[in-house]
């Protein structure tokens, strides 16, 4: 998110001291937490069949750090290729990567609090190291599409270690330290959807705030414009 770091910071710490009382796991329920999402789960054989074509031309899809900047620091940090596929960002809606991905965009219609979504393609023996999701103010769901059966990879979030399966679905807090320990010699591909925190009435305005208005028209809308960019030169 192009917000400063210290204006990240401090609004961190203003959601912290207000959902002070409320637990925080590391892996959410999805069922309780946002059960709109288990029709995304449940569509995954067809999920799957749109990201195998994405598969394919990978080497000629955005590479994140590219797209997002602040990725850098992680995804140019270890060897081989950590591409993406936006379909949503923060309210704005790649139209030219939808059209080709019709039954993952019906299926993601309808998750409430949706900020964005985009297919995750990590190659072979690409890891990412530890690191902190920017924000507090969203859970991240992971849909398992490609994940090789040798040495499936696994994520690890706040000393908590899940290993992907194929059809399977995980909702975790992004703000705890997370890395990706990725030894195998084929592709990784997950669903990736955030959604916006659910929180008390005070906080979750103050959320809506950041996301529906800081986030959305600098780091959405910076995104959109170089995915349109790459899109208008290819």
């Amino acid at each position: 998110m192009s917000i400063s770091r210290i204006g990240l910071r401090w609004i961190n710490g203003l959601l912290l001291s207000l959902t002070a009382r409320l637990p925080r796991p590391a892996f959410y329920d999805i069922e309780t937490t946002c059960p709109e999402l288990l029709q995304v789960t449940a569509a995954f054989p067809a999920i799957r069949q749109e990201a195998l074509a994405l598969v394919d031309e990978r080497d000629r899809l955005p590479a994140y750090h590219d797209l997002d900047r602040a990725q850098n620091r992680i995804a140019g940090s270890t060897p081989q290729r950590w591409s993406v596929f936006f379909l949503d960002l923060f309210g704005f809606q790649v139209d030219k990567n939808r059209s080709r991905c019709p039954k993952t965009c019906e299926a993601i219609h309808g998750v409430p609090n949706l900020l964005q979504a985009f297919f995750s393609i990590l190659d072979a023996s690409k890891s990412i190291p530890e690191h902190n999701g920017p924000y507090l103010g969203y859970l991240r769901y992971h849909l398992g599409l490609v994940v090789p059966t040798d040495k499936p990879p696994s994520i690890t979030v706040n000393g908590e270690t899940y290993v992907w399966k194929e059809g399977d679905a995980i909702l975790f807090d992004d703000g705890y330290p997370h890395r990706v320990d990725n030894e195998s010699s084929e592709v990784r591909v997950v669903l990736i959807i955030d959604i916006r925190r659910p929180m008390p009435f005070l906080p979750d305005l103050v959320n809506r705030i950041v996301t529906d208005f800081f986030a959305r028209w600098t780091y959405g809308y910076g995104i959109y414009r170089r995915i349109a960019a790459e899109q208008a030169v290819a």
